[in-house]
């Protein structure tokens, strides 16, 4: 498992709630799309990342993290993990305070690179995934 314990909650409910999803565009097929939706309809708000700098789901886009000009607070990745490794070290140099690679994208170098620099990461997970898990976890405590 490529997260410690209470690490996808921590960065689900108390990192923040600007999202950068890299290689997120408007293609409606592609899993990106979807998640983005989800994440928004828990409140995230989502920014896409991708060469095409599209606008989805109503806002901006932006061809690359170091062109945002606002304060990233997570950095979901949905790359193949040939091309993970550089976009969490680009999260590390914009100052953002997590990293997650979703299902699917694993490079252990980068994981132990941005963990040393200080940031929460998740890899091979989805937060969409997570989202529901800890809703029907959350929903079990208060019932």
């Amino acid at each position: 498992m490529y997260a410690e314990p209470g690490i996808i909650r921590k960065i689900i409910e108390e990192t923040g709630d600007t999202w950068a999803l890299v290689g997120l565009s408007s293609n409606t097929r592609r899993a990106a799309y979807g998640v983005a939706e989800v994440l928004r309809r828990h409140g995230k708000r989502v920014v896409p990342v991708h060469p095409k700098a599209e606008t989805v789901h109503g806002e901006q886009g932006y061809a690359s993290l170091a062109e945002i000009p606002f304060e990233v607070d997570v950095v979901d990745v949905f790359v193949n993990s040939d091309l993970a490794g550089p976009v969490a070290d680009e999260a590390v140099a914009i100052g953002a305070k997590a990293v997650w690679f979703q299902l699917g994208v694993v490079d252990e170098e980068a994981y132990e690179r941005t963990r040393a620099a200080g940031l929460d990461m998740v890899m091979d997970r989805c937060p969409a995934i997570e989202l529901d898990a800890l809703r029907l976890r959350n929903a079990r405590v208060t019932s």
